[in-house]
């Protein structure tokens, strides 16, 4: 008899954690300064969890909370903006780096700024400009937010997160595909890309001011500052549609087949969570009930 009780409290113990809710009410946020989201109503049958990342970080600032862990246990899967874990993915990203049409940084800046970057990338990253000369300036931008951190030990939320999946034998996948990524900065003119890394190179102080400000209002969590501070961007504004609209709406539209199928942990750059066009609104706007998660 004491075997069948301790069964059947066993069996209410698993039923609860797969079938109930890992939040309490105790658990939610009474604000919306958040980076973790409960997704339900609607046609969702349980609850999954949107979080805001920051794609670079210092490894030893990289913690995740108790409740967020939690959603990760509980979720079947992890959808990400692109499948990291997939090394066909870190393949084609070379594939797809570089400039088209024989467009070389060269024949970007006149000879001053030229020098200017070739200093910069040699002196401050010890790399030669034969290695960023055909790429895209976009992506040659990326290789200077290493430069601007305060440690030497760098990684991304996402692969800290996709360590975590694997332990708890969960699969990864991704909403894009690393050439549909390339391809949103062949739409984005490679001289306003060039632009944009000149000006980040000539001014890397106040850049890398305007970082550890960014940084900073991360570890905050306040999503209105974090949505504003993407807005106040050089240039943002013009290209908000490519980097940051359409994909919003793209990702949602391929959500609602995705969520009432499973439980899902949904981890992506934080600036798509906030706003009028931000996943969160978004998915409200689809009839979805979004609710912020204690996650200190």
């Amino acid at each position: 008899m004491l075997k069948q009780i301790t069964f059947f409290l066993f069996c209410i113990t698993i039923c609860n954690l797969v079938k109930g809710q890992p939040f309490n009410k105790n658990d939610y946020n009474k604000d919306n300064n958040s980076l973790l989201w409960e997704i339900s109503g609607k046609d969702i049958k349980q609850p999954s969890y949107l979080f805001g990342t920051f794609h670079l970080m210092c490894k030893e600032d990289i913690h995740f909370s108790e409740n967020l862990l939690k959603a990760l246990k509980y979720s079947s899967s992890l959808y990400l903006e692109i499948d990291l874990d997939d090394p066909t993915n870190t393949f084609n990203a070379f594939k797809y780096m570089y400039m088209k049409d024989g467009i070389t940084l060269r024949k970007l800046f006149d000879s001053t700024q030229y020098k200017k970057i070739q200093k910069f990338f040699s002196d401050s990253l010890h790399m030669t400009m034969s290695m960023v000369e055909k790429m895209k300036p976009a992506f040659s931008s990326s290789l200077v937010y290493p430069f601007m951190m305060t440690c030497k030990t760098t990684d991304g939320i996402e692969m800290e997160l996709i360590k975590k999946s694997k332990q708890l034998q969960k699969e990864s996948y991704g909403f894009e595909t690393v050439e549909f990524q390339s391809s949103i900065f062949d739409n984005i003119p490679y001289n306003e890309q060039a632009t944009a890394l000149y000006n980040m190179i000539d001014s890397i102080d106040a850049y890398k001011t305007n970082f550890i400000k960014m940084l900073s209002l991360y570890k905050s969590q306040r999503l209105d500052e974090i949505e504003k501070s993407f807005n106040d961007e050089p240039g943002f504004e013009e290209q908000k549609d490519v980097l940051l609209t359409n994909r919003n709406k793209n990702w949602v539209s391929q959500l609602k087949n995705i969520l009432p199928q499973s439980t899902i942990f949904i981890a992506v750059g934080a600036g798509h969570l906030a706003g009028e066009i931000g996943l969160i609104q978004l998915l409200k706007n689809e009839g979805y009930t979004l609710k912020p998660v204690y996650n200190k």
